[in-house]
């Protein structure tokens, strides 16, 4: 690696390489390429929620969360025959709690949540309770013909350091004896198989450095600061559902949540070449906003909201503007002033393209899904009287790859749970 100028770059890009690849080399590379620095091990318990990650989270200047710029999903297959037993319970149960003691629960050490999808489900007699509906994955527009994802457990992992992901991932695979001066005692071999790795990238200038992927445009680069490969900032504080929100309050499993995870390939070549700046902030944000120059640079000078109170209803704007924007189409399925939604995406470079891993957080899947048409915008899509056809949103620019549903319980109950929540 060179000492020169782009000596950053590099590491940047080698970390990107060494987590996509995963595996005892990879992290042994990493360590040895990169400035690991000390981790902070656990040293009090986690919240029982899985998913109350924002205390947890560093703040901008502005006071949004930040969130870690790592990710890992690893999709789980159950090895076994029929249903857990507890013995397999308890294995699950010690691996997950060893990443807890391990690592601080922080940007700076680990984040993590557990989930379990319908397919697990389905192999008990017992359902899942009325409190706790979780449906197939499905597609969600006419035009979409996404792979419906069935594994049977889905593990998120997040950090500030690469690194960290990787020895998590080692030490639950049975490959690493000890976790940050942690023994393991226990991993998910002879349980849990891991049937795909997704990895992925978030925060400031990490999508202008993963720009050797397909779907990038070479001669209309990313912005160099941006944190995301459409260009701007998001996950504004009042653009997101609170975790209280999103928290199931009733039945066996109050206290978790459901997950949606969809994975959509991104057309950043039509994004940056098709259209100019004001064309993308009328379609990321609202017409209001291009035209009068609201959105400077990625958009952090919008404070903690992305200042939808001008703009006009989605409806009115797609009749008498011919463009609606995506965050324009948010307004309709907030409550409260804030959406539905707790979203917790990041830009990947799996298969070699450009990408993005939407997951989200909801108190039910139906929440989603309502969210999901409200961007999809049918109603908006037609022709306008004034003989133009309206530009929908950022729709354009991305294909849904992949889309799966998930339970996260709470986390005393999210080692194989049964249906009614027993642990």
């Amino acid at each position: 690696m060179s000492d020169g100028p782009n000596r950053g770059i590099d590491r940047r890009a080698f970390v990107k390489s060494a987590l996509a690849i995963g595996g005892a080399s990879a992290l042994s590379a990493c360590l040895n390429r990169t400035d690991s620095g000390d981790v902070p091990t656990g040293s009090e318990s986690p919240p029982e929620r899985q998913h109350a990650w924002n205390d947890a989270l560093a703040r901008d200047d502005h006071g949004n969360a930040v969130e870690p710029p790592h990710r890992l999903l690893l999709l789980l297959d159950y090895e076994g025959n029929g249903t857990p037993t507890v013995g397999e319970r308890e294995a699950v149960a010690t691996a997950l709690s060893t990443l807890d003691r391990a690592y601080a629960w922080s940007h700076d050490g680990l984040l993590s949540t557990m989930a379990y999808s319908p397919a697990y489900f389905a192999r008990f007699d017992a359902s899942l309770p009325e409190s706790t509906p979780l449906p197939d994955p499905r597609a969600l527009a006419s035009f979409e013909d996404p792979t419906l994802d069935t594994p049977d457990a889905l593990l998120y992992l997040a950090s500030d350091h690469a690194h960290v992901l990787l020895a998590a991932e080692q030490a639950l695979t049975g490959e690493k004896d000890t976790l940050n001066g942690v023994d393991v005692t226990a991993g998910f071999n002879g349980v849990l198989d891991v049937a795909q790795r997704r990895t992925g990238f978030k925060g400031d200038g990490l999508p202008a450095e993963h720009q050797d992927a397909n779907g990038v445009p070479t001669s209309e680069p990313v912005p160099e600061d941006a944190p995301l490969y459409m260009g701007f900032k998001s996950g504004f504080t009042k653009t997101q559902a609170t975790e209280e929100r999103v928290t199931i309050r009733n039945g066996p499993f109050a206290g978790g949540t459901t997950q949606h995870a969809s994975y959509m390939r991104l057309n950043l070549e039509q994004w940056y070449e098709q259209d100019d700046r004001e064309a993308r902030v009328g379609k990321m944000f609202c017409p209001y906003h291009a035209e009068n120059d609201i959105v400077e640079g990625t958009g952090d000078n919008l404070g903690t909201d992305a200042a939808m109170s001008k703009a006009k209803p989605a409806a009115q704007a797609a009749s008498e503007d011919g463009v609606v924007g995506h965050n324009q189409k948010m307004v309709d399925v907030r409550e409260d002033g804030r959406p539905i939604i707790l979203r917790r995406d990041f830009d990947s470079t799996d298969g070699d393209h450009a990408g993005l891993h939407f997951v989200s957080f909801q108190r039910a899947i139906d929440d989603f899904v309502a969210t999901r048409d409200a961007m999809t915008g049918d109603e908006l899509a037609g022709d306008t009287p004034v003989g133009r056809r309206t530009n929908n949103g950022i729709l354009q620019y991305m294909d849904i790859a992949n889309r799966g549903n998930y339970l996260v319980p709470p986390r005393s109950k999210r080692a194989l749970p049964t249906p009614r929540g027993d642990a």
